[in-house]
């Protein structure tokens, strides 16, 4: 089987993302199946379209260039739509507009959470041939091997990471706890550290941070660590809870978004009111969370796993599926011919600078 994936590979640290596409690719490889990352090959079985934002800089092909491929080249692939964006995330405005328009290429959108899959439902998403798939981290690297314990006598160790710099990745509550820390009394029970980029002009006083790290880096750093906290709001999935609780941190996690999902039962939730008093209350039932959290379920090859089960179900309805279509294919070598003098225009143009500001400038998100 020949998977095209709409992404291009950013190395070092980078978004949740990133972490997705490398991880559902080795699986692949590791399965016999093949991996692309564009749509030049005629022979393509599934397209997974992860971004269509044409100005976004990790994305390798969109909506309109898969409904070019079907019509022109290869009417036989089937196209999924994964959707781990929208607008509450970052307080935009049009994403979910755009994605809804973009989905109505795809043969099956797989969301990264119910909550993300319930929010496009009420916007009015298309709901047919649907299916959540949670995320989950590489447990090569991130593992429980060589975790610091904590014994008790020494502050306990609180950290979090992000690869985003936007306030709602939970800087309300990071802002809170640094503050907090200027109490002698809180600061000889606790300490924090913070692994990511900050928001403009904003600086941690009494907590430590440590700029962008990644793999086998961020993994041990993380197990120098005893207590793991999301405040991400909106947060569709992420993937810091993930690899920190496969890394055997207890989760302190916000009741947001699909954060509580991949949550649940492996730590203590809270919200904006009550974070010092959930803090509080973690800290006195430490051990009971840390026993818990070296069951935690989710990981790469299980995500891995869910995704290619899912394929293989829909290759099984592929006739009924691509009847379904609301449109038919080209059978004309000019329009052919021109679909590929039109991929390497776009290549040229979306790897030209200037063109990606011009772009950036004028595409709302």
């Amino acid at each position: 089987m020949k998977v095209s994936i709409g992404s291009q590979i950013k190395e070092g640290p980078w978004g949740g993302g990133n972490a997705f596409v490398v991880n559902l690719s080795e699986f692949l490889k590791s399965k016999g199946h093949e991996v692309i990352y564009d749509l030049k090959e005629q022979d393509i079985d599934i397209i997974i379209l992860t971004d269509p934002r044409t100005n976004s800089e990790g994305s390798s092909f969109d909506h309109k260039d898969i409904k070019r491929y079907l019509k022109y080249v290869n009417y036989q692939a089937l196209v999924f739509h994964r959707v781990n964006e929208c607008d509450q995330r970052k307080n935009t405005s049009n994403v979910n507009e755009f994605y809804i328009e973009a989905n109505k290429v795809a043969d099956s959108t797989i969301f990264v959470s119910s909550w993300l899959q319930n929010l496009y439902k009420d916007e009015g998403m298309s709901q047919t041939r649907n299916k959540v798939i949670l995320g989950g981290a590489n447990t090569k690297i991130f593992n429980n091997k060589g975790i610091v314990k904590w014994n008790e006598s020494s502050p306990l160790r609180i950290v979090t990471h992000h690869w985003g710099a936007n306030w709602n990745k939970g800087f309300q509550i990071y802002k809170k706890l640094d503050e907090r820390l200027a109490n002698s009394e809180f600061k000889n029970k606790y300490e924090f550290t913070y692994i990511g980029n900050l928001p403009k002009s904003f600086k941690f006083i009494n907590s430590q941070h440590i700029p962008p790290l990644s793999g086998v880096a961020l993994s041990s750093e993380l197990k120098k660590h005893h207590l793991y906290i999301t405040a991400s709001l909106n947060e569709p999935s992420g993937n810091h809870h993930i690899e920190a609780a496969q890394c055997g941190l207890p989760l302190l996690y916000i009741e947001s978004g699909g954060i509580p999902e991949h949550c649940n039962g492996y730590g203590v939730p809270f919200n904006e009111i009550n974070f010092f008093e959930k803090l509080n209350e973690f800290s006195q039932d430490y051990f009971s969370h840390q026993k818990k959290i070296i069951n935690y379920p989710l990981n790469a090859d299980l995500m891995s796993k869910n995704y290619l089960d899912y394929f293989y179900r829909m290759l099984s309805e592929k006739e009924k599926i691509i009847a379904d279509r609301s449109y038919l294919p080209t059978d004309n070598k000019i329009y052919k011919s021109a679909y590929y003098i039109f991929l390497y225009l776009k290549k040229v143009l979306v790897n030209n600078k200037v063109y990606r500001k011009v772009i950036h400038a004028f595409t709302k998100e």
